[in-house]
């Protein structure tokens, strides 16, 4: 008997993966996301392989995991993958204080974000 196979949540050309709780704020994060809108997979890797920003080995390792869902789990071929969409989110804002001068304090905020990258199958044209 068993459950009922769940609907995929996106299309049958696509893969997705998402990582939570990434230690940088979502402005700074989105930067990175900007710079691999749209390009195809090899092109986005290296560039955030030889990116100076210390967030991008962790949006690697996503982008790594978005492939390895497309070729792993939906059989779709990595040399015809694009970044179809790469956006950020906000997630949890630790609040933290300093003792200022005067008796006062000084509010610190430590955001987290979360990416979301959706990979997709493209037919080249030749």
């Amino acid at each position: 008997m068993g459950k009922e196979k769940n609907p995929r949540r996106v299309a049958e050309n696509e893969a997705r993966a998402k990582l939570r709780m990434l230690k940088t704020s979502p402005q700074k994060l989105n930067l990175l996301a900007q710079m691999i809108r749209g390009k195809k997979v090899e092109k986005a890797l290296t560039d955030l392989t030889f990116s100076k920003k210390r967030i991008a080995e962790d949006v690697k390792k996503c982008l790594q995991s978005a492939i390895a869902n497309a070729e792993n789990n939906h059989n779709l071929d990595v040399d015809e993958l694009i970044v179809a969409e790469a956006y950020v989110g906000k997630n949890l804002v630790m609040k933290r204080g300093r003792p200022r001068a005067r008796g006062r304090y000084g509010a610190l905020r430590k955001p987290f974000s979360e990416l979301t990258i959706l990979v997709r199958q493209i037919e080249e044209q030749a």
